[in-house]
């Protein structure tokens, strides 16, 4: 076996390895298609490495040298894919059909032409090139980049360039043989080899740590969501509320907070069942949700508990933003509960003050809360701000 048959050797298995590598991935979260995309690139891959091996013991290579360019662009166009949905990109699917199938009409029409002319050394890399690309265009148009991001742009630009160099290197090297079946054995296929298993090592690899970086930040996401409500639970409210307090104490900016309660439900648990008591807490959280602007931070605290930080809002525009929500539910139906249902809700506000914490602030709109819970309910407390002087009591004469 030549030096360059022993590499493609070593490709092929780290390209099955590469694309099991993937799939495990895809099968831990199945809303990341890219890892599904990226598994397939690297199983079309290993096709090209096989079909190269068969190519020396051939008669006629014309359709297998036509099958193995389509297998490589076709592992680089599944890349493209995975990249774009990564990157949550629209995905060229025009431009990459096109290049795909330009490389199967390429490739087979040029084969009449003599093994180093350099007609036939470019149009073969051409396509290939433009596919890299590709994935270059989508990473440029990626809104954040962080180190690993330009990283991974930086190797698919030398990527694309060491496949235009291809047809200059194959001349300098002396060519690659005067047959298909001659290639494996000649002095550019050992630089071809060694090139690739560089680039599509280090791309795989960068790929990989990408993906889990993703796959981690999602799992982190999902358990600071309160699945039946779809808001953040209370870690998550706590996190988010915090850095908002932080913010408006820097800039000096009005920040209020509504805590909200849902009154007596456990008799809607113990009347109407707990199915529709999970109906209640759901249609209350995308009703608070599609109440509140953009900025605001929504959250169920536990139980029928929600609370909602509205930044850049005082406490008697939170007020009024209680008063709409809590006359606004009362009359709502809830889907999935019985159409007789209808639930009311208390409400707490409390704005925030200097040198106040989120606890401090959280601690006020609460009692607020209870007040409107000892006041009969379904009505709507607000903070009074703490006193920081508070007058000296005197002794009575």
């Amino acid at each position: 076996m030549s030096a360059a048959g022993f590499i493609l050797g070593i490709n092929l298995f780290a390209t099955v390895l590469l694309s099991v590598a993937f799939q495990m991935l895809a099968g831990y979260d199945r809303c990341r298609s890219e890892a599904r995309w990226m598994a397939l690139a690297y199983g079309v891959g290993a096709g090209f490495f096989v079909i190269e091996a068969f190519i020396p013991s051939l008669t006629d290579a014309r359709l297998a040298v036509t099958a193995a360019a389509l297998c490589l662009a076709g592992a680089l166009t599944a890349l493209d894919v995975g990249r774009a949905k990564m990157y949550r990109a629209t995905v060229p699917w025009k431009v990459l059909a096109g290049l795909l199938i330009a490389t199967g009409i390429i490739d087979y029409a040029i084969q009449v032409l003599p093994r180093n002319a350099p007609l036939r050394l470019i149009s073969y890399q051409l396509p290939l090139v433009a596919l890299q690309c590709v994935g270059v265009h989508v990473l440029l148009k990626a809104k954040q980049r962080q180190l690993s991001d330009n990283a991974l742009l930086v190797l698919l630009v030398l990527s694309a360039l060491q496949f235009a160099s291809r047809p200059f290197l194959v001349l300098a090297y002396g060519g690659e043989g005067n047959r298909a079946q001659d290639y494996i054995n000649s002095s550019y296929a050992l630089l071809s080899q060694s090139l690739g298993t560089v680039f599509f090592l280090a791309v795989a690899l960068l790929l990989l740590s990408l993906l889990a970086r993703l796959l981690l930040s999602d799992a982190t996401a999902r358990s600071k969501i309160d699945v039946l409500s779809g808001l953040l639970n209370r870690r998550g409210f706590e996190e988010h509320a915090h850095h908002a307090v932080r913010e408006a104490l820097r800039s000096h900016r009005p920040l209020a907070i509504v805590i909200a309660d849902l009154d007596n439900f456990k008799r809607v648990n113990d009347s109407y069942g707990h199915a529709a008591g999970d109906a209640v807490i759901s249609g209350f959280g995308r009703f608070l949700s599609a109440a509140v602007a953009p900025d605001a931070i929504v959250g169920r605290l536990g139980g029928e508990e929600f609370a909602v930080v509205l930044p850049g809002t005082g406490a008697a525009a939170a007020r009024l933003f209680a008063e709409g929500a809590r006359s606004g539910f009362a009359l709502q139906a809830i889907a999935g509960a019985p159409a007789e249902l209808r639930v009311t809700a208390s409400f707490g506000v409390a704005e925030l003050m200097p040198a106040e914490t989120i606890g401090d602030v959280l601690r006020r709109a609460d009692l607020s809360l209870y007040e409107a819970k000892n006041n009969g309910r379904d009505c709507v407390r607000v903070s009074q701000p703490p006193l920081r002087n508070p007058p000296m009591r005197t002794a009575a004469g």
